[in-house]
């Protein structure tokens, strides 16, 4: 028994609790820097390879009014299509993964993932309707088709959710966030098939091609406008979910347990997940459904970072954003001469790497 104590008494614990301050600082400044190097790459790399030095020196003329000798060509393809689209994958990343943080952990179902809600579909059939029906009067573009699209399918999974008895706190959180995921569920398909029933009715084949290519996620159109609004979001979807990262770590016990907390579940529960469709409705109206980001991405951190919102939540927009930029410079490069819908590499990357996580999942228990 004495040497038992003696071993315990002499266990060298001040560098285990120093590790994770190091650890913090490390990525405090490590982040920026591989998130700039992640946009540099996915402007470098294409079918024109571009050297670095180049891009430094188109950056350099754009932001800091230098007057470097570049390439007019060079430089229009860095600046007007590789850079801004580099960037929105980032925004659209890291708001896509952020999704699936907040509702993995408020709905604590580890499938959820931010098209849950229906938002994907919502917009799909937004698209789709002033796209092929000509919903607007020209007055809607795409993209803003999309987003209220999005919106009119929130609300109807919230109108859904409230009608089932979604009130929360008390014995009936658990109840609100399956009446959630129902709805979703519900509202997912519904709007689906009225996309379906658009394209198969009032859609030539030239239309039908064009939309199933954005339905997939599509980068192509991105420009700077579109990161003028991607930006703010995903910066301001980041900050909300670190506002509330206590909370987070509290509703992963339940619900119940958090409003024992002192948690006002309602309030903190409708804040986060209105914020999270309002970010997905942002980000698919500008490149379409792109899935297993927020799905495959939050898991993945939690095996490096563990489970604790005030790491899992900028280390998941991190690689959400590092991820999809990745998953971008695949798609303009995989056929050479054609750019392959993003979210087909999503796809092909997400389901063979979630699998992974569902087994190793599996044997640790």
């Amino acid at each position: 028994m004495t040497d038992a104590v003696r071993s315990v008494a002499q266990a060298p614990r001040l560098p285990r609790l120093a590790r994770p301050v190091r650890s913090a600082w490390h990525w405090g400044w490590l982040a920026p820097l591989l998130l700039f190097l992640a946009v540099l790459a996915g402007t470098a790399i294409g079918e024109t390879a571009i050297p670095l030095a180049t891009i430094l020196k188109v950056l350099a003329n754009q932001l800091l009014g230098a007057a470097f000798p570049v390439d007019r060509i060079d430089a229009g393809i860095i600046w007007s299509y590789r850079l801004s689209r580099a960037i929105l994958a980032a925004c659209c990343g890291a708001g896509l993964a952020l999704a699936g943080v907040v509702l993995q952990a408020l709905l604590r179902n580890p499938l959820a993932d931010p098209f849950l809600m229906g938002i994907s579909a919502g917009a799909s059939t937004g698209a789709v309707s002033v796209a092929v029906l000509g919903v607007g009067a020209g007055t809607l573009t795409l993209s803003l088709g999309a987003f209220v699209g999005a919106g009119l399918a929130f609300a109807l999974v919230v109108v859904l959710a409230h009608a089932a008895g979604s009130g929360t706190g008390g014995g009936r959180a658990t109840q609100a966030a399956g009446a959630i995921i129902l709805a979703g569920i519900a509202g997912s398909q519904l709007f689906n098939a009225l996309t379906a029933l658009i394209i198969a009715k009032s859609a030539s084949a030239e239309q039908a091609r064009g939309i199933m290519f954005w339905l997939m996620g599509n980068l192509s159109g991105v420009r700077w406008e579109d990161v003028a609004l991607g930006l703010p979001v995903a910066l301001a979807g980041l900050a909300i979910c670190l506002w509330y990262r206590r909370a987070l770590d509290a509703f992963t016990f339940g619900a119940d347990s958090a409003a024992s907390l002192g948690i006002p579940v309602r309030r903190v529960r409708g804040v986060l997940i209105a914020t999270m469709a309002l970010v997905t409705a942002a980000m698919v109206s500008m490149v379409g459904a792109i899935g297993f980001v927020g799905l495959v991405i939050p898991h993945a951190m939690r095996f490096l970072v563990g489970s604790r919102h005030t790491r899992l939540v900028p280390a998941s927009a991190l690689a959400g954003a590092v991820f999809l930029i990745g998953a971008d410079v695949l798609s303009r490069t995989l056929v050479s001469g054609q750019v392959l819908p993003i979210g087909v590499v999503t796809a092909l990357i997400g389901a063979p790497a979630f699998a992974l996580i569902l087994i190793r999942g599996a044997r640790s228990r």
